[in-house]
C-alpha cells in the first residue's frame, strides 16, 4: 500500500510540475491593429516612404527563445506618407500597379523563418523566406525581441522580385529618373 500512494504521489507532483511548464513551441499572435511595417525607397534625386499592414501573422516561441514566425502582408494597404494630394495618389497607384508590385494579381506578400540562431540577450538573425510577386528568395536579417515587442529592419533588393522599373540594372539611360534596386523595411511589432 505504501508503493501505491507512494507512486501516486509522485505522479501527483509530476503532473503539477508539468502544468506549470511553458508549451515548447507556443505561437503569440501579432496584434496587425499596433504593429507597423515602414518602407523607404530611394532614387537618384531623393525618396519616397510609407507604410503597408500585416495582414496576419505568429512568432513562434520555446519558453522565452525565439524558434520561428510568419507573416502575411497585404500589399493593398501600401500608403506613402511622404507626399499628399494628387502626387501621393498618382505614386501608390504607380507602386500598386504591375510596374511595381502589381497588387492586383499579387494581393500579398508572405515571410516565413526557416532558421532563428540567438545573437546575444534578446537578439536574433533569422534567415527567412520572403515572397514577393509569387517569387519566393531568402532574405536575412537582424531580429529584436523585448517582452511582447519585436523589431526588425530588412534591406530588399526589388529586383530579385522582378521589380525592375526604374532600374539602372536593367535600363540605361535614366540618369536621374533612375530607381535604386534597394529598399528599406523597418518592422515594429507588438503581439
Amino acid at each position: 500500500m505504501k508503493n501505491v500512494i507512494k507512486k501516486l504521489s509522485l505522479a501527483l507532483m509530476a503532473v503539477f510540475a508539468l502544468s506549470f511548464t511553458s508549451i515548447e513551441g507556443e505561437k503569440k499572435e501579432i496584434n496587425t491593429k499596433e504593429s507597423k511595417v515602414e518602407w523607404k525607397g530611394y532614387k537618384v534625386t531623393g525618396f519616397h516612404e510609407g507604410t503597408i499592414a500585416v495582414k496576419s501573422g505568429a512568432l513562434e516561441f520555446d519558453g522565452e527563445k525565439l524558434v520561428g514566425g510568419s507573416f502575411v502582408i497585404d500589399m493593398t494597404s501600401l500608403v506613402s506618407t511622404d507626399l499628399e494630394g494628387e502626387y501621393k495618389g498618382k505614386l501608390e497607384g504607380h507602386l500598386k500597379s504591375d510596374d511595381f508590385f502589381g497588387v492586383e494579381k499579387f494581393a500579398t506578400s508572405t515571410l516565413t523563418f526557416k532558421t532563428v540562431t540567438p545573437k546575444g540577450k534578446n537578439s536574433y538573425e533569422v534567415v527567412g523566406d520572403l515572397t514577393v510577386k509569387g517569387i519566393t528568395k531568402p532574405v536575412t536579417f537582424d531580429f529584436s525581441v523585448y517582452g511582447s515587442k519585436a523589431t526588425a529592419s530588412l534591406k530588399i533588393d526589388r529586383t530579385k522580385y522582378n521589380v525592375k522599373y526604374g532600374s539602372a540594372s536593367f535600363f540605361d539611360g535614366l540618369k536621374d529618373k533612375a530607381i535604386y534596386d534597394e529598399f528599406d523595411i523597418l518592422v515594429d511589432l507588438k503581439f
